[in-house]
């Protein structure tokens, strides 16, 4: 395996162009989505509109740049680019789950094929990380077959593999394409199809971002930061980073220490400051070291929750504080949050679980929402506006082990992701 920093340095080429897109859009605070904010920026970029609408939006996928309402802001992955590599690799590996929505299958197709090859690639590219080496594409054709008909005889229906196999080698194409496009995978060779088989001769082999974004995956490894010595001494957003691999007693242990270096208004300032950043786990960290902190933090966490980003969890804070017993404030918190609020911050837990956390988490976490429904809870959370909508319902759909609910995830994610309905 690669060393870290090289991991990064080839996640930054892979996504050289859409990090150039996405700077200008923060610096403009524009969306080159449509009509002449298209054209502008193609021109300032010098980039052709397709070309232009395609960085786009894996600038959106990897969280690079975020929407609120008409106006685009600069995402945490951006800010952090040039110095973080574990922002840049988290950005890539955002972009590789969602791989099918940056390049999608082309028409026509049946849909439900097109999603039993999103569900089937994950196998393909176990294998292919566990050959070492190149595979050809008339196995990866025959596993894509065998996997379909496998997930079709899980759910009752007809395997059919001789039909599968017929219909696959365009989405196969599609699927390689894809996943080319993103950085995971390269052709070996690209020749004319066989006529007798009509699967395209060669092999493909993953690229070393490729290797060990499955490597990641099948390890169930966290890309989260480690706690550091001498957290007393560090900025929150430091001291948080430090605490997020701990249980919750020695995290409070370390809040307290912390805070007891430093005098009360200043150090609630920074940890409301802390909690105005991108990332989520952070957030929710900073709300509970300022629950250490208790009375003396009221004043300024009740002007916090004038803040749409910090308001649910303000909100939950004012209430324990207030008397409430912490039981009472699961399960959406009814009297306390709005179901609007409820779903936001389900949304922005489950970004924290998905930037920091193993995918069972994120699985879990579907059992916290408000909503009694998946249906239900993806219609509200479609609604919500929350900037990482997509990438969470990418990484659920990836997470889930049941295909049905996996793929009405991945519908909901594309939704978003166009606008459409």
């Amino acid at each position: 395996m690669l060393p870290r920093d090289q991991l990064a340095r080839y996640a930054r080429d892979c996504l050289a162009e859409a990090v150039r897109v996405a700077r200008w859009a923060a610096a403009t605070g524009r969306s080159p989505q449509a009509g002449t904010e298209t054209e502008r920026a193609a021109e300032a970029l010098r980039l052709t509109v397709p070309v232009l609408r395609a960085h786009w939006d894996r600038a959106k996928l990897a969280g690079l740049i975020e929407l609120h309402g008409e106006t685009a802001r600069a995402g945490w992955r951006l800010r952090a680019w040039d110095h973080d590599d574990s922002a840049v690799l988290r950005g890539w590996v955002a972009l590789f789950d969602a791989w099918s929505l940056a390049h999608p299958a082309p028409l026509p197709h049946e849909q439900s094929l097109v999603a039993e090859i999103v569900e089937a690639v994950p196998q393909f590219l176990s294998v292919m990380h566990l050959s070492g080496g190149p595979v050809t594409f008339d196995l990866l054709h025959d596993l894509l077959a065998e996997r379909i008909a496998e997930l079709r005889a899980e759910r009752d229906q007809e395997p059919n593999r001789a039909t599968v196999g017929v219909a696959l080698p365009g989405l196969l194409d599609w699927a390689l394409d894809g996943l080319c496009a993103v950085g995971a995978l390269t052709r070996c060779a690209d020749e004319e199809p066989a006529p007798e088989t009509r699967v395209r001769q060669g092999s493909a082999v993953l690229t070393p971002l490729g290797n060990w974004a499955v490597w990641t995956k099948l390890e169930q490894i966290c890309v989260a930061a480690q706690s550091p010595a001498g957290n007393i001494e560090q900025s929150a957003g430091e001291m948080l980073r430090g605490c997020a691999r701990m249980t919750p007693g020695p995290a409070r242990d370390e809040y307290r220490a912390w805070l007891a270096a430093r005098p009360t208004s200043p150090a609630v300032t920074e940890l409301l400051e802390a909690a105005r950043g991108e990332d989520a786990l952070i957030r929710g960290l900073a709300f509970e070291a300022l629950r250490v902190v208790g009375a003396p933090a009221e004043e300024a966490v009740q002007e916090a929750a004038e803040e749409p980003t910090l308001r649910p969890y303000a909100l939950l804070w004012l209430a324990e504080q207030a008397g409430t017993d912490p039981e009472d404030l699961s399960g959406g918190a009814p009297g306390v949050l709005t179901r609007q609020e409820a779903t936001w911050l389900w949304v922005d837990t489950a970004a924290a679980v998905t930037d920091h956390g193993e995918e069972r988490l994120l699985v879990d976490h579907l059992g916290t929402a408000v909503q009694g429904s998946v249906p239900k809870l993806l219609e509200e959370v479609r609604a919500t506006g929350h900037p990482r909508t997509v990438q969470v319902l990418v990484a659920l759909a990836a997470a889930h082990p049941d295909p049905a609910l996996a793929k009405a995830v991945r519908r909901a994610a594309f939704q978003v992701h166009t606008g459409g309905e």
